[in-house]
């Protein structure tokens, strides 16, 4: 008697999301969806639909896509292109799996990929969002979506600020730098920023960054004066995580730095924040401000080490 097929897992890397195009339109129906989401705004719908729709987005959507247009790529979106390759890599090292890859917001939406996988008659899907610290406001997004969108089983991969390969992967882009590049007088880890009344409620997202910042430096022998640890893309004008990473970038130049590096570890791949904010941005502050050369060191993307790191990530999380 032929013994039942064992039925087929996924594993689905979701990343945030990005405009389809970096024109005006695009971005307008990305952010929508984006900054309609109450795990990002949690102002009361009556209120903050009429204010994006009629007021912010007009304003921002123009001026966005042109940020869009200066880092758009032959393949499309960074982070689409760079989710992409990074879920082929992951596919390549687990052939007992089948790796696909979603948004959260713009496409390849979830509900449609879980709906492809249900089509094929996918057994069972383990999620991995690609967000290496948990937030309520992207991890928990996530969940949510799924949760509502699922009808198999599933499991979620929460946070993995401290796996130990994917610190040695970060800790080895920086060494990869400095080889190449020589290293600067100061090293920065700049973070996404939240606003401070979700960590005062319980969000362990600040918390995460310090561990996993405290883990790389410790795999480099970092001394606690060789680097800093700042948050960046404050929307808003409420209270966000300090200390702000252009505020920080413009203090080192004043205070005689000449050369700094920047990493941005809690982004699995380039994308807006961090080739355009970071790299063009924030380079531009920092020399306004004195300094000599602002060196942007690449998010892991689609590298060797990461693509291992995520799919022993996701075997782990896989039922036995």
């Amino acid at each position: 008697m032929t013994a039942p097929k064992t039925p087929e897992t996924a594993v689905v890397l979701v990343n945030l999301g990005t405009p389809s195009a970096p024109t005006p339109r695009a971005v307008r129906r990305y952010l929508g969806e984006f900054l309609m989401d109450p795990r990002v705004v949690s102002l009361p719908r009556w209120l903050w639909g009429p204010l994006l729709h009629l007021v912010i987005l007009p304003l921002r959507s123009r001026r966005v896509a042109r940020k869009y247009a200066e880092i758009w790529m032959d393949e499309g979106s960074p982070l689409a292109v760079h989710t992409r390759r990074l879920a082929q890599a992951v596919q390549q090292r687990m052939p007992q799996a089948r790796v696909v890859h979603a948004m959260r917001y713009g496409a390849p939406s979830i509900p449609d990929v879980f709906a492809a996988l249900r089509a094929d008659r996918v057994g069972r899907v383990i999620v991995l969002p690609l967000y290496p610290q948990y937030s309520t406001t992207t991890t928990a997004s996530v969940e949510d979506l799924v949760r509502r969108t699922r009808n198999m089983p599933t499991h979620s991969v929460h946070d993995y600020h401290r796996d130990p390969r994917w610190v040695q992967a970060i800790a080895d882009s920086i060494r990869a730098h400095w080889a190449a590049n020589g290293r600067g007088d100061t090293l920065v880890f700049s973070f996404h920023g939240l606003p401070q009344r979700l960590v005062d409620a319980g969000d362990p997202y600040a918390a995460q960054c310090e561990a996993g910042v405290a883990a790389i430096a410790e795999a480099l022998a970092l001394k606690p004066g060789d680097y800093r640890l700042t948050y960046q893309s404050r929307f808003g004008k409420e209270q966000w995580l300090e200390p702000a990473t252009v505020n920080v970038l413009g203090e080192l130049a004043r205070n005689g730095v000449r050369k700094v590096d920047v990493v941005c570890p809690g982004f699995a791949v380039d994308c807006l924040e961090t080739l355009e904010e970071i790299a063009i941005q924030n380079a531009q502050v920092f020399t306004a401000a004195g300094g000599q050369a602002l060196r942007y060191i690449p998010c892991l993307n689609d590298a060797p080490a990461h693509a291992d790191a995520l799919a022993a990530l996701a075997t782990e999380a896989m039922p036995a």
